[in-house]
């Protein structure tokens, strides 16, 4: 298993080292970048809108629901969604889910391209295949995941804000001033730094399974799995680690 473990470790570390030799046409790559951002950041606004705003409406009913003690003030219900959109919930929910959605895209695009000979066919042409297909997709994850990531923190504190009026619990003016009372700017900083490591990671993981897909349709499938997988467990590791290092 450590075998293993290392034998992956090394391939995957010598295909991002491969990706970094000079483009042919840097116009293609540019178009390139931009397709796969309009398709990761565009193609998943939907999702995010929908997970964010319900995630910030769950979690202030549930805390309403914890604060029963009339000692304890309703503003600490718009701190604690706020602090835990910040922290937690927008970056990490959203990142697992950007993980199944395009991670899974990746490989499987990667992967069809594998097995059906065209990443082949750009070796024979002399095309620096590693470059031209994981560049644009790390780059375009690095760009928009951190941006769907804030886009869901607003949406996630905004849905508890909606979630909270709408049932009585707590008005809009106390929420917002309880999340204001304890809002530290470097909560960003660790969430987006959150962002940007999960955004490398389902990238250029998705991207390594999808490269080495040997066979036919069915390992295609394997590797869009494991892609996911991976990347979410990494996600969960990562979480923990950047926690105790930074906070």
């Amino acid at each position: 298993m450590l075998t293993g473990f290392f034998f992956h470790f090394g391939r995957y570390t010598l295909l991002l080292k491969s990706m970094w030799k000079r483009p042919e046409n840097g116009a293609i790559y540019w178009q390139e970048t931009m397709r796969q951002m309009v398709s990761l950041g565009v193609g998943s606004l939907v999702i995010v809108f929908i997970i964010s705003v319900f995630m910030g409406a769950v979690t202030t009913v549930q805390t309403a629901y914890q604060l029963v003690s009339g000692f304890i003030p309703r503003s600490i219900i718009g701190s604690i969604v706020s602090d835990s959109s910040i922290l937690e919930l927008a970056p990490t929910i959203t990142s697992l889910v950007l993980a199944g959605k395009i991670g899974s895209n990746m490989a499987s695009e990667i992967g069809t391209m594998r097995v059906t000979e065209q990443i082949d066919a750009l070796e024979i042409m002399g095309v620096n295949a590693p470059g031209y297909l994981l560049m644009p997709r790390i780059v375009s994850a690095l760009i928009m995941v951190p941006l769907l990531i804030m886009l869901s923190t607003a949406l996630c504190i905004g849905g508890g804000i909606l979630a909270g009026h709408l049932s009585g619990i707590i008005e809009s003016s106390v929420f917002i001033d309880g999340a204001r009372s304890t809002f530290k700017a470097f909560n960003v900083g660790f969430a987006m730094s959150k962002a940007i490591t999960y955004g490398f990671m389902i990238s250029s993981i998705s991207c390594y399974q999808g490269y080495y897909t040997e066979g036919g349709a069915l390992e295609v499938g394997k590797s869009s799995t494991k892609a996911v997988v991976f990347s979410c467990i990494l996600i969960l590791l990562s979480d923990y680690v950047l926690a105790q290092l930074i906070l």
